[in-house]
């Protein structure tokens, strides 16, 4: 069971569309082993579908909201069945 892929989503608010978000979470993704996608939201939100072993989701998370942490006001993560089907992460328009 440790070794089970895990989902998790995230809506993050504040000033986090038009500040290279999104390339930020990408950039950072490389560096962990997960999948998923990021993509601004028309309510001025970020959606981000993060994949993989618990342990690389939370680190990866934690490195994202400490890169971005002048920018989030508001991050809002929750547990998510794991969609199939992703085999990187990418940005989404």
């Amino acid at each position: 069971m440790a070794d089970q892929s895990i989902a998790r989503e995230a809506f993050y608010s504040g000033r986090v569309q038009g500040v290279g978000f999104r390339y930020t979470a990408k950039r950072i993704a490389q560096g962990f082993a997960v999948q998923g996608f990021v993509r601004n939201l028309v309510d001025g939100r970020v959606q981000l579908l993060a994949i993989g072993l618990a342990g690389e989701v939370d680190r990866y998370l934690a490195a994202l909201g400490e890169a971005m942490q002048e920018n989030i006001q508001e991050a809002a993560i929750s547990d998510v069945a794991v969609p199939p089907g992703y085999t990187s992460f990418e940005v989404r328009a």
